[in-house]
């Protein structure tokens, strides 16, 4: 069986596994401690690919800076990526925005503002700004700071760069370094198929499947607008700048969308989408090495999508009408804030609280969506990932270094 046929597998056997205790033996003494043990293989998986995800950035990144032959380069890479990644913010939101209002569906609740809410404060644009340069990188490592750590591998491999004709011991300890990376995520992900069975058993055997029908408008809508942006503006998107073809893109991506689904996890997913980018889609490892971590820390549309769907559905639930003005605001707090908060903890509702707040929604909506939202938080991954991986293909082909021999696997 192929590697991909695994995985679906594990997907299937796993949330078919949850869903049976859930239904039949949620209160059983066997089923608490089956699920804690298939809870505790889960993390431990999860905690193996995220120890991989700072020193396979950092090698990686110091290499690919360190063999940029035009520095300049780097400046054009990241100019493109930060435009790019704001630009499918804004149409993820906005997007999001209009088919909730098309399909109004979260009218005739009526609900009152007794629920409550609390999500931890957002940090002020000096601190965003302040924080992205690490003061002590070791502990920006320890921490995983993303953005502090491709600022410090950034002037490291600049550093290695400006050692001229000396720096070839030095790169080939990088390399070697990183390749190491590479093998030990290859055997890490070689036991993904079990890893991903324990983390969707867990989770179906807690929250099952009938929590949707209490919300089924607004899980369907939202599933939709994720599957519309990621199948067809990511398709416009990459065929519009680069000619390539959507179909083969999403065939080589296939294994780090199943992966990201059942993990929920950009950073985890990271190791997996940096491989693939490099030996399945044929994007420069300079440009890999930055685009991916960097999409991985600010890039998220999948939750832009439902802090769109979201801000509608709680208005609309609570009798409230959003004016124009409103919605370019949701659309442009929405944006900001996929860069302002990267890094921090429950990011998507602390986003979600900012842009409610923007509007005078009231916060305690939130709580309205909660229920649902780890199971959508598994789709809105997948199109985290796939705006990654897209965006680096955009990049490296503008830059004439996109492998189009190993793209269409003809290599």
């Amino acid at each position: 069986m192929s590697y991909t046929g695994k995985i679906l597998l594990s997907m299937f056997l796993g949330i078919s596994f949850g869903s049976l205790i859930n239904i039949f033996f949620f209160d059983n003494f066997f089923a608490i401690l089956l699920s804690e043990i298939l809870s505790a293989l889960g993390e431990i998986f999860i905690s193996s690919l995220k120890l991989m995800v700072v020193p396979l950035v950092f090698f990686s990144l110091i290499v690919g800076v360190a063999q940029i032959e035009n520095s300049s380069k780097l400046g054009s890479i990241s100019i493109k990526a930060v435009c790019l990644y704001l630009a499918t913010t804004s149409i993820a939101i906005a997007s999001a925005l209009f088919f909730a209002s098309l399909f109004d569906i979260g009218s005739g609740i009526g609900l009152s503002t007794d629920l409550e809410f609390s999500a931890p404060s957002a940090p002020s644009l000096k601190e965003v700004f302040v924080s992205i340069f690490p003061s002590n990188p070791i502990r920006s490592m320890a921490e995983g700071e993303m953005l502090q750590i491709i600022v410090f591998s950034l002037l490291i491999g600049f550093g290695v760069k400006a050692l001229s004709n000396k720096n070839e011991k030095i790169i080939s300890f990088f390399q070697s370094g990183n390749n190491l990376m590479l093998k030990i995520v290859e055997i890490i992900i070689w036991f993904a198929p079990y890893g991903i069975f324990c983390l969707l058993s867990d989770i179906f055997s807690k929250i099952g499947f009938s929590i949707i029908t209490d919300l089924a408008s607004y899980f369907v809508l939202l599933v939709l607008v994720l599957l519309f942006h990621g199948f067809i503006i990511y398709s416009f998107f990459l065929y519009f700048f680069t000619r390539l073809s959507p179909l083969i893109f999403f065939k080589n991506l296939k294994e780090v969308i199943f992966f990201a689904f059942s993990t929920s996890s950009s950073s985890a997913t990271m190791p997996l989408t940096l491989k693939t980018a490099k030996d399945k889609l044929g994007v420069d490892q300079s440009v890999a090495s930055f685009t991916i971590p960097l999409g991985a820390t600010i890039n998220m549309d999948g939750t832009a999508i439902m802090q769109g769907v979201a801000t509608v559905f709680i208005a609309q639930a609570y009798g409230i009408d959003l004016a124009m003005s409103d919605f370019l605001l949701v659309i442009l707090t929405a944006t900001l804030a996929s860069i302002g908060t990267a890094g921090v903890p429950g990011v998507g509702l602390i986003m979600l609280a900012m842009v409610l707040q923007q509007v005078g929604l009231p916060v305690e909506g939130i709580a309205l969506i909660i229920g649902v939202d780890r199971l959508l938080d598994m789709l809105r991954t997948s199109v985290n990932v796939c705006g990654d991986s897209m965006i680096a293909c955009i990049i490296s082909s503008s830059e004439n270094s996109l492998k189009q021999e190993i793209y269409y696997g003809r290599s």
